[in-house]
């Protein structure tokens, strides 16, 4: 292919991040410029999206490295939503950078699907701090900045009396926090996945030093490498891609029933991971970017939305609908004006599915058609039974 030129989007051009990044693009015959995300200027103008750099012109660029930092994630994003909104190919999104930021969000987002993640709570009323604390077992439990990075604002507290304390003086602050289920088994551990398009290039597992429970390396925690199982690497690579992320790193603990989500990173260190595993996974983002540019950073929803009366949609088939034992070509969907993307059959998934395919029970089917036939495969809108939290009441003695 012809050469790139990319653009790694960097306040830190001597970070070893940054560093291994423009090596790796050099290496496979592209040109790289590190950019400072704060000397960008945008220009938001009807059909012309532009930016300059230092108040100049900017070059053109095929594609875009984000490596923003958390200080600047507003102004940083931004930057990488102009270069999307002009047609420039960038390895991570704006929305999926800010999402991932989002403690809370990312993990109301992964809440809705069957992966494992830490029982996590959110609460503004200081009155609801010990219910929400007790709703998840009681102390010890993590409490975590909604901001931090890098293992700053992660406090464990050993009582409930402690966590409490320790949330009404953030809260006085002015700080948002999160407090979260402490998984007691994977104390001082953790496992982190590095995703790079549909597979994880690369895994670590994380110990911390001495009596510390945080295992960042940024504070002093050593690293291993790993070889995943089927499970924890099927949990990486789902994580990233319901957060739309390309390139990011998954850290999950080792819990007792298989992995637990604790945070999925959109701009994950490279110094860990490939000092531990001695894998080029700075040349795999290369890679990806090498095979993707092409397909760009198209928004499917944004585009099907323009057209009246289509959605997108995803259902069951039941075992009694008509459509159980059927092809695709005979089931009478293609001419209901339904297209059938996606099959997920248990744990596996079989796309653009061909019409000879026989549709099974339990199959979930992504489906793309005309809003009027789809509703007469969709179930009767019922009100789910939600799982009650048991709080148990706090006696005046406790209090």
């Amino acid at each position: 292919m012809e050469p790139l030129k990319i653009a790694i989007l960097s306040r830190g051009p001597r970070l070893y991040s940054t560093k291994r990044l423009k090596e790796a693009v050099e290496a496979r015959g592209h040109k790289a410029t590190i950019l400072n995300p704060l000397k960008f200027g945008m220009y938001v103008e009807s059909g012309s999206p532009d930016l300059t750099y230092n108040g100049k012109n900017l070059s053109d660029y095929d594609a875009v490295i984000p490596r923003i930092g958390t200080s600047i994630t507003f102004y940083g994003a931004a930057v990488v939503r102009q270069f999307e909104q002009m047609g420039v190919f960038c390895v991570n999104t704006a929305d999926a950078i800010t999402a991932s930021r989002d403690k809370l969000y990312s993990m109301q987002a992964l809440s809705r699907h069957k992966v494992g993640i830490a029982s996590t709570a959110f609460v503004k009323n200081q009155k609801d701090t010990l219910r929400a604390i007790q709703a998840m077992g009681g102390a010890p439990v993590v409490i975590k900045l909604l901001s931090g990075t890098q293992g700053i604002g992660v406090i464990l507290a050993e009582t409930d009396k402690v966590a409490e304390a320790i949330i009404e003086t953030l809260s006085s602050a002015q700080q948002n926090v999160l407090i979260q289920k402490f998984v007691s088994e994977s104390k001082g551990r953790d496992i982190r996945a590095f995703v790079v398009g549909d597979k994880v290039v690369g895994a670590m597992r994380r110990v911390a030093a001495g009596t510390e429970f945080r295992s960042n390396v940024h504070r002093g925690g050593s690293t291993e490498i790993v070889e995943l199982d089927e499970e924890y690497e099927r949990t990486a690579v789902q994580a990233a891609q319901i957060l739309n992320l390309k390139v990011a790193g998954v850290d999950m603990l080792e819990g007792k029933d298989g992995p637990v989500i604790m945070e999925v990173n959109s701009s994950p260190g490279l110094e860990g991971i490939e000092g531990a595993t001695g894998i080029d996974i700075a040349g795999e983002i290369v890679k990806y970017i090498e095979q993707q540019i092409q397909f760009g950073n198209s928004d499917i929803h944004q585009r099907l939305r323009l057209t009246k009366g289509y959605s997108v949609v995803e259902f069951t088939v039941e075992a009694n609908s008509e459509l159980v034992g059927k092809a695709i070509s005979t089931s009478g969907l293609r001419e209901r004006d339904i297209v059938i993307l996606r099959i997920r059959r248990g744990g596996e998934q079989i796309p653009n599915p061909k019409g000879s395919r026989e549709l099974m029970s339990g199959d979930l089917l992504l489906c793309y058609g005309n809003q009027g036939a789809l509703k007469s495969y969709l179930p009767t809108l019922v009100r789910k039974k939600r799982k009650k939290k048991v709080v148990k009441k706090t006696s005046s003695s406790e209090k």
